[in-house]
């Protein structure tokens, strides 16, 4: 794309006041006028024909592969290299979607030995897919009347998550004070059901662990050492319908089910077990296979990321049926939600029934504590009664929900915002020290 700059345009205006001039003072050289802007046409022309084209430079996006949501620190950086002759600077403006913003929206860039890298800083307008689908850059012909401009598109996608690092470190912490990881990982022994190696037998040692075969082949007495079994299946299962997308503690539901959800698939497969995303509002939105090895952690953000926050009620029977249909072996179904009302729950209860035939199911509840407050509030006045009747009802009908899915055979983790992911991951290693996933 080619069109005038500034200068061109002040170079044509200044031609209207001359045509003015002649013709009121020589009517007869009125040509001079049309002539005037005739020449600057015509050394717009030239100077967008001598110079770089378009089409001679070439435009390579460098960006990072993740963003944390709290994070101002991420940069992106576009490289141009011309095939010929290159012009003295270059204007680049990176395109986002509304996830993300671009700082500077333009910046100039002076090329040296044809070529030029211009660096932006990325920051996160809220979590999701931030995308980068165009580069848009522009530079001006040897005589500075024209710009010459080109669009190149890129179709970068850039996962906004939570703050990963913080993710880690608390995992890492957490881990560490359930005694399964110093400075490296380390197998857990002496638990769980899965051979591991025979050890000299000791005094205190349980005397089921014998393997008298061994010890008579070896004339010694020899114990058999166990540890806890691996290659297992977590699949996270997240609601992301509308009372899971509503504020608590400063944020949405789903985005603290989200933190609760990483901190627990990075500790997993450290642990050597699989993980998998499974989400869901109306109908399943996000879903994924077990994925293994602590690589997989980066795919899982990935599909976190794409989780979405919605209006939509929640469709538990389609949902969970779509899952159980999903699954073909036993595995550990954590599944993040919230409920209001009697008749979603009771779908979910019937369909959580025909889950736990096969199934682990651990159910992560957030506590609400401004319900809470409102349910202690003194009635002062009679709106002041009216909600703590109302909020009692609510969390009365919650407990009613949580007693029957523990009933059932379900585990239940309820905690509030700041206690949810040190309480998931506890509850989840206690379930592995029992051997029962």
């Amino acid at each position: 794309m080619i069109y005038p700059t500034a200068r061109a345009v002040g170079l044509a205006a200044c031609g209207v006041p001359v045509a003015i001039a002649v013709a009121v003072l020589a009517p007869q050289d009125w040509l001079i006028g049309p002539a005037w802007l005739a020449g600057a046409f015509a050394l717009m022309v030239i100077d967008a024909g001598i110079g770089a084209w378009p089409g001679r430079v070439s435009l390579t996006l460098n960006a990072p592969s993740s963003l944390g949501s709290n994070a101002r620190d991420g940069e992106a950086s576009v490289d141009a290299v011309f095939a010929g002759g290159a012009p003295a600077a270059i204007e680049i403006a990176l395109e986002t979607n509304e996830r993300l913003r671009a700082v500077p929206a333009r910046q100039r860039t002076a090329i040296i030995d044809r070529g030029a890298r211009t660096r932006f800083t990325l920051e996160p307008v809220r979590r999701g897919l931030g995308r980068l689908p165009r580069i848009w850059a522009r530079w001006r012909g040897p005589l500075g009347l024209v710009w010459k401009q080109t669009v190149r598109a890129t179709d970068r996608t850039v996962p906004i998550t939570l703050d990963i690092r913080g993710v880690k470190d608390e995992a890492m912490r957490l881990f560490a004070r359930n005694a399964m990881m110093g400075a490296r990982l380390q197998e857990e022994l002496g638990g769980g059901s899965e051979f591991h190696a025979l050890r000299d037998f000791q005094m205190g040692m349980d005397r089921r662990t014998i393997d008298w075969k061994q010890s008579a082949r070896h004339r010694e007495l020899l114990a058999k050492e166990f540890r806890t079994e691996r290659n297992h299946h977590v699949m996270l299962v997240l609601d992301t319908g509308r009372l899971m997308c509503e504020p608590v503690a400063g944020a949405p539901r789903i985005d603290h089910a989200l933190n609760a959800a990483l901190l627990l698939a990075y500790v997993s497969l450290k642990t050597g077990d699989r993980v998998g995303v499974f989400g869901f509002d109306a109908r399943p939105n996000v879903t994924s296979g077990a994925l293994g090895g602590v690589g997989a952690f980066g795919q899982i953000q990935h599909l976190a990321a794409q989780i979405d926050y919605s209006t939509a009620e929640t469709n538990f029977t389609l949902g969970l049926t779509e899952l159980g249909a999903r699954l073909r072996r036993r595995s550990l179904l954590v599944i993040f939600t919230d409920f209001a009302d009697s008749t979603s729950a009771e779908l979910m209860l019937e369909t959580i029934g025909r889950l736990l035939a096969q199934h682990l199911v651990l159910f992560v509840i957030l506590r609400d504590d401004e319900l809470e407050g409102l349910e202690r509030q003194a009635p002062d006045t009679v709106d002041d009664v009216s909600r703590a009747a109302v909020a009692a009802a609510i969390q009365s009908d919650r407990q009613i929900v949580v007693e029957r899915l523990r009933r059932l055979g379900a585990h239940i983790v309820e905690a509030r915002v700041g206690e949810i992911g040190p309480a998931l991951l506890s509850r989840y290693l206690d379930l592995k020290r029992r051997d029962l996933l």
